[in-house]
């Protein structure tokens, strides 16, 4: 018995709908300029420079900046991609997205403090975003100094609460567990990182390994017993 539609089917359910609400529709600048904006920021990282800068041409617009700003970043051409960002904060200072993109530019360029800055003034926008967060404590952990590393692990702590499930956020936790000299919760990150890739044995090793240094029946002894019951548990499936 077949329980779910053939595609011919449901896109002609879908035709059928969209022909139903054709009259009612409405038009959303709001949705329309994030879509744009998303679609924008997302070809600029994943074409050439070249032909983001050629595509944008002479356009002023916010996202035409910000496609600019990540097109001379990729050159590199740090001082131009700093022009075209300056030109896209004063468009739109109050936009955490904005700051969170100028502290990414400004990181993977290896300015360190201003890109902290740009990041804390995203958190300031968005304290719970945990995408956000996330790169602060990056940037954080770049500095490579105690309070910065301190501070990284309070940051890194609140996006994992928000988001238990993003690898490269677990990497940089374990890192600032490290710093800190906590090896046990750096095993418990490390451990949830491979659950969350699918690397079940080394899930297991890393979690028996944070189980014998986090005193029993704490969160993070809890957390390494949940990583290891599941390593356990798609062992037995095969």
């Amino acid at each position: 018995m077949r329980t779910h539609p053939l595609t011919a089917d449901r896109l002609r359910a879908m035709k059928g709908f969209a022909a139903a609400y054709a009259d009612k529709a409405r038009d959303d600048p709001e949705a329309e300029y994030w879509f744009a904006r998303a679609k924008g920021k997302l070809g600029a990282f994943l074409q050439s420079p070249r032909y983001t800068l050629r595509k944008v041409g002479k356009d002023s617009s916010g996202i035409a900046h910000m496609r600019r700003a990540i097109a001379y970043h990729r050159q590199p051409n740090p001082d131009k991609a700093a022009a075209e960002m300056r030109a896209l904060e004063a468009e739109r200072p109050n936009d955490p997205y904005v700051h969170e993109l100028k502290g990414q530019i400004l990181l993977e360029s290896r300015r360190f403090a201003p890109a902290v800055k740009a990041y804390a003034r995203a958190v300031d926008l968005a304290p719970g975003n945990a995408l956000i967060l996330g790169g602060y404590g990056r940037a954080l952990l770049a500095l490579n100094t105690k309070d910065g590393n301190r501070k990284a692990l309070a940051a890194l702590e609140k996006a994992r609460a928000r988001d238990p499930y993003q690898p490269r956020l677990l990497r940089d936790l374990a890192v600032a567990y490290a710093r800190g000299g906590n090896n046990g919760m750096a095993s418990v990150a490390t451990a949830e990182r491979y659950a969350v890739m699918g690397r079940m044995k080394d899930a297991a090793m890393h979690a028996e390994r944070a189980m014998g240094m986090v005193p029993r029946g704490s969160p993070g002894w809890l957390r390494a017993q949940d990583v290891l019951a599941t390593a356990e548990a798609a062992k037995k499936r095969g």
